[in-house]
């Protein structure tokens, strides 16, 4: 059976952002190490990736390192930024035979030189590629983006740039990261975690969370459908009653 018969297709989440959770763990279980299970888990993310894309999804982020993520083990970090250029160089025929546009939101300035310019690069060759954008937040935390928003409004005030009474959502929209990306409509976790970790805080304001035992390195295309089924079993109100939605 195809994966859009398996589906309401006229019932599709806009955007999906994953929490990608649990490598470690997983790597762990296999008694190997946990670089290794980061290893293990760009599979789930090619797989995810092709999946959202034939289904139709047109926006997907995906939490590939957090700000707070630099506080682990040098080795694994190491380990991780040398995956991301290796993964990135390997996967952009993939983007391109799927018309997916790569782009990435954080601090971008902190990653190193190497991966930084492997990403920008990707970022380039995928820029008019129109079928799904495809995000990683990298070096990401949702505070600092929003610390980093009341800054520049401060300093566009303070310089009569726009008024403090101007500020409104699509003011504050306009100076996120994610600033050409609609809301979310779906939030992912996996390993059983269900916690929102810093990630997107602005932008899942009215997202629905779906949280699931599945390690990421064990998360397949089914395990993807299984999620976007759940949501569309939901009623999304966004503060009205049901009443009014009918």
């Amino acid at each position: 059976m195809k994966l859009k018969d398996q589906i309401d297709s006229t019932n599709l989440p806009h955007h999906i952002a994953i929490i990608m959770d649990g490598n470690g763990r997983w790597a762990k279980k296999q008694g190997l190490m946990r670089v290794l299970g980061h290893e293990s888990g760009t599979k789930s993310v090619r797989e995810t990736v092709e999946a959202c894309a034939e289904l139709g999804v047109k926006h997907l982020t995906l939490y590939a390192f957090s700000t707070e993520n630099w506080k682990r083990p040098k080795l694994e970090v190491q380990t991780l930024m040398k995956l991301l250029v290796k993964s990135l160089k390997k996967e952009i025929k993939t983007l391109q035979d799927n018309g997916i546009r790569l782009t990435a939101i954080g601090s971008l300035k902190d990653l190193p030189e190497k991966a930084f310019k492997e990403l920008q690069y990707v970022i380039e060759e995928t820029k008019n590629n129109d079928r799904m954008t495809l995000t990683l937040a990298l070096s990401y935390g949702s505070r600092e983006e929003l610390v980093n928003v009341v800054k520049e409004l401060a300093f566009k005030v303070k310089n009569n740039i726009i008024s403090a009474e101007s500020i409104d959502e699509s003011i504050i929209n306009k100076h996120l990261y994610t600033q050409d990306l609609p809301d979310v409509d779906l939030l992912i976790r996996t390993s059983g975690e269900q916690r929102i970790s810093n990630f997107l805080l602005w932008q899942i304001a009215y997202a629905e969370l779906y949280f699931t035992d599945v390690l990421w390195p064990d998360f397949k295309k089914e395990h993807l459908i299984k999620a976007i089924q759940n949501y569309q079993k939901r009623e999304r109100r966004f503060g009205k009653t049901s009443e009014q939605l009918t």
